[in-house]
């Protein structure tokens, strides 16, 4: 995999259909993760504790999972209530596990007419583990893409890694199966060509800056901090989205942003979006094929 070193202000200009110059993604992330491993080191199971000491992989660690599924059972159908009230769709990343663990989950992304994300098989099955071995990489990645077209109806085409932890071999696998876009990288504000052995896939970050685990969980900003973070990020893109379009990505866990007195943040944050004229409510897949038709490709 590589991928040009290219400063924004050197780039042609972006454009997004219609005329619009912001596309904002809300991202729901529908992770589903296993109790416990078979292993004895301690196991991450797709993002730091709530408690700290960390338990071994084979024994329960009943805090920092149920904290994670109060998400699945509260959290998640609280968030699709509000966003339902506002008329928004999210883009729903998934576990291939939620599609046979948590269907209700799916079912209900599904009735909604969300972009669905294919996100690893389950949650703590990091790609990084693989780093290594190509091959069972690539058994990791066809499976979830298995089940997801089983449960979906059709093939994903886009792929974000559970915490991110893809790998060098993580694009061209998926540019192989004729996925149009990854998730995994952070650098940029806009679309971007990665190439692989296999073709190019088009990157379209997400961010773990604009990241409900890393502002309420990782910083500890309370509610209000977290709304206005959310506004000055988007105001400032949307400013010099009038000069070069922008993407502004919004990485959020029920088991996060779904607790009950958080949920105002993301409804006034949207409220917010919405009073503006030229925000672009995107999936991932129509952000990767207009920058592909802007490349000539």
């Amino acid at each position: 995999m590589d991928y040009e070193y290219s400063p924004i202000p050197f780039r042609p200009r972006l454009q997004w259909p219609d005329g619009k110059r912001l596309a904002l993604v809300i991202t729901f992330n529908l992770e589903t993760w296993d109790m416990v491993k078979d292993y004895e080191e301690p196991y991450y199971a797709g993002g730091p504790a709530i408690l700290p000491d960390g338990l071994p992989g084979n024994v329960a660690d009943f805090p920092n999972y149920t904290w994670r599924e109060y998400g699945q059972r509260v959290g998640i159908w609280r968030m699709f209530a509000a966003l339902d009230k506002l008329g928004v769709k999210p883009s729903c990343t998934l576990n291939a596990v939620t599609c046979e663990r948590r269907v209700e989950m799916v079912q209900a992304a599904m009735e909604r007419g969300c972009e669905i994300v294919a996100h690893n098989y389950e949650q703590g099955e990091l790609l990084t583990r693989f780093a290594h071995d190509r091959d069972k990489e690539r058994d990791v990645i066809l499976r979830t893409l298995e089940t997801y077209e089983r449960t979906v109806g059709r093939k994903s085409k886009g792929w974000l890694s559970s915490s991110l932890r893809g790998t060098v071999n993580t694009p061209g696998i998926l540019a192989e199966q004729g996925l149009l876009f990854y998730c995994d990288l952070l650098n940029d504000d806009q679309p971007y060509m990665i190439n692989t052995e296999h073709g190019p896939i088009v990157s379209t970050p997400y961010s773990n800056e604009i990241n409900d685990f890393t502002i309420l969980t990782r910083r500890g900003h309370t509610t209000d901090e977290f709304r206005d973070i959310l506004i000055e990020e988007l105001d400032v893109l949307y400013e010099e989205s009038a000069e070069s379009a922008r993407i502004m990505n919004v990485g959020l866990h029920p088991h996060v942003s779904g607790r009950a007195y958080r949920i105002r943040a993301l409804t006034e944050f949207i409220e917010h979006a919405q009073s503006l004229d030229g925000v672009w409510w995107a999936t991932r897949e129509e952000i990767a094929t207009a920058y592909l038709e802007q490349q000539g490709s």
